[in-house]
């Protein structure tokens, strides 16, 4: 909360600057090393995490230039292709700071990276906190800790520049939706939604003791955050990405009629097939996690939910992308109801035969 609201912060947090307090808050001494950083580094500190979580080596490099780290004309590609390399194969994704900047050391090097005196203070400040959190839990990594915090951010600040952020979070470059980060949200809002919801039953008056409480989730500021991104993806410049949901649409929707509706017909448990249409399992199991989560943020603040989508339902932009994903639906289950009906006739004709 310090280096990314705040902006002031403690550069050198090592167990002897560190004391927890009765009611489990951190209380800090020897404030003789300080540090400072505007809000133009402190979004960019956020937009260096979403890119690195989404291995975008070519956002990344782009982050570094904008905030000064690299010099000026050098060649971006080969930054980007010397990040992508110290990414590996992405199947190993450490969360660990100190493990993140062994994969970055070699790549600032290599370009001269010049780094701000306040930035080196909040590498050291990170470093620092990690290693002093480990001694208390040898799991603790301050990167995963501070990922919640992060989108949390995200979410209650509506400038244009933390919206494109949470846009680039949620949306590929190619225009593609990552389903599996917007479930894990949704999930993640609605979780901490109702968990508030009950410790203010239980506590209402009792204070808070931890700097984060305050800032979880704000069912409002989910529904501005919502509705900006629904508009964005109803906007000309998000033409790709609703061509990808469409087609994620349709996907979904021929999985569920070959496989929900055809074993609910014949009372039989299908076997997970193991080919291209794992993927659309997957997300037929996100869509049907996600309404439910999201069923859920709902219920916290329903009069704010039903302003928006009433809001959204008067915007023609909407109904032209209803319109558009009733078609689509319509054109391919002008060929796949068909398919579904021979392959049902097919089964009933071998359970006739095996009777």
């Amino acid at each position: 909360m310090q280096l990314l609201e705040v902006g002031f912060f403690h550069a050198d947090p090592h167990p002897g600057n560190l004391v927890a307090t009765k009611e489990g808050a951190l209380a800090y001494f020897d404030f003789g090393m300080m540090g400072d950083i505007p809000r133009h580094y402190r979004v960019g500190l956020i937009q260096v995490l979403v890119h690195f979580v989404n291995r975008d080596s070519l956002g990344l490099a782009n982050d570094f230039l904008s905030l000064g780290f690299l010099p000026e004309g050098v060649d971006m590609q080969l930054v980007s292709d010397a990040l992508k390399a110290s990414f590996g194969d992405g199947t190993r994704q450490s969360q660990d700071f100190q493990a993140i900047m062994n994969q970055l050391y070699d790549v600032m090097y290599e370009f001269n990276f010049a780094l701000p005196p306040d930035y080196a203070l909040v590498i050291r400040a990170l470093g620092s906190l990690e290693g002093t959190a480990k001694t208390l839990d040898p799991n603790f990594k301050v990167v995963e800790s501070a990922y919640p915090f992060v989108i949390g951010r995200l979410l209650a600040d509506p400038s244009p520049d933390m919206r494109k952020i949470l846009r680039e979070l949620l949306i590929r470059n190619d225009g593609s939706v990552r389903w599996n980060r917007l479930e894990r949200l949704v999930a993640a809002i609605s979780e901490q939604s109702s968990n508030k919801s009950r410790e203010a039953g239980k506590d209402a008056k009792k204070p808070s003791t931890s700097p984060l409480e305050g800032n979880s989730f704000d069912m409002h500021a989910v529904v501005a955050a919502t509705e900006d991104l629904v508009k964005f993806i109803l906007s000309d410049k998000a033409f790709r990405v609703r061509l990808f949901i469409i087609r994620d649409i349709v996907k979904v929707a021929d999985i569920f009629l070959q496989d929900q509706v055809t074993s609910c017909m014949f009372d039989e448990n299908l076997e997970p097939r193991f080919t291209v249409e794992s993927e659309g399992h997957a997300t037929l199991k996100r869509v049907v996690n996600g309404l439910f989560y999201f069923w859920q943020a709902v219920k916290m603040a329903p009069e704010a939910w039903t302003d928006m989508m009433i809001r959204m339902a008067l915007n023609p932009e909407i109904h032209r992308f209803y319109f558009d994903i009733a078609s689509a639906l319509f054109l391919h289950s002008n060929r796949r109801i068909p398919d579904t009906m021979w392959i049902c006739l097919s089964r009933f004709l071998h359970k006739l035969v095996k009777s």
